[in-house]
């Protein structure tokens, strides 16, 4: 399976420091975890968590679940110490807040790399500052290593002296600008958190909208988003009904010697068809990762 197609509907952000919801955590159908040593963690609680996190990665105890660690941000007094512990744990992703220039992409890979990272430990990066926003294509390309990209809209916002609306309007061009960089790079990309847990309605209009703009998943922050947003952001039985049908008209009208395709009255194109297998793909990758 490709990285780029691997599920990431739903990435839920567990509290480090937390040990019974680092428990509760292997239950929870979602497609990955980020295990947190920064916001979640209070200062004096974080050698404790880069502790407790870098254990359970090591456990094994988490299944098919993408595992990546939330370290704290260049520049603060755990930084160093959260990278060697996270490349010598070798989870899945080590997640990096506030990246800001190519420059710190690059670094970040060198201390990943020098800390003894495996291989398959990938970096993700979290855009979520104007600077970031102003610099995504660069960032985004900076290095292979960087698989995934993380919009903090939380922290974009308050830089930003916007304010939390539906529809979010505010964050409309740095969302789209990111997109666009993280498809330049052909680099996964996760929309932001949710903060109100108890507005179903409007979560699930902003997972909806993430779907609609291109985001891969979204990240989150109570297990009860975690089903609704696996249903929003995976292939719908219609999508999936639609793309095999418009795979086998192609085929059978290349094997015809035929130059035109229509599928239920739509005139068909490579691109199209190459959207079918897309949705195909996907739909047997979630599928594939489901327990039983």
């Amino acid at each position: 399976m490709s990285d780029d197609l691997r599920p990431r509907r739903s990435v839920l952000y567990m509290p480090g420091a937390n040990e019974r919801a680092l428990e509760k955590a292997k239950t929870i159908p979602a497609d990955a975890l980020i295990l947190d040593l920064e916001d979640a963690v209070a200062p004096d609680a974080k050698p404790d968590a880069r502790d407790r996190v870098c254990a359970a990665v090591q456990s094994g105890a988490y299944g098919s679940k993408e595992l990546a660690i939330r370290v704290n941000g260049i520049g603060t007094q755990w930084h160093e110490a959260d990278i060697a512990a996270a490349a010598a744990a070798g989870p899945d992703a080590v997640l990096v807040p506030k990246v800001n220039s190519a420059d710190e992409v690059r670094t970040l890979v060198a201390a990943l790399e020098a800390a003894g990272a495996p291989e398959r430990t990938a970096l993700w990066a979290m855009l979520e500052t104007p600077v970031a926003v102003l610099h995504a294509a660069e960032i985004v390309g900076a290095h292979d290593r960087l698989a995934v990209v993380v919009m903090g809209t939380n922290d974009l916002v308050k830089e930003l002296r916007a304010q939390h609306v539906p529809g979010r309007e505010p964050l409309r061009h740095g969302l789209q600008a990111c997109l666009l960089a993280a498809r330049m790079a052909d680099k996964v990309i996760l929309d932001g958190v949710y903060n109100d847990i108890a507005d179903a309605e409007g979560f699930a209009a902003e997972c909806a909208q993430g779907r609609q703009f291109g985001f891969d998943g979204k990240t989150l922050i109570h297990p009860s988003q975690v089903e609704p947003c696996n249903e929003a952001f995976a292939p719908t039985a219609a999508e999936i009904e639609s793309a095999g049908e418009i795979i086998a008209a192609f085929e059978e009208a290349t094997a015809a010697g035929r130059g035109v395709v229509t599928v239920n009255g739509r005139m068909i194109e490579n691109l199209h068809v190459d959207e079918a297998r897309r949705v195909l793909a996907q739909a047997e990758a979630i599928a594939a990762r489901q327990p039983g």
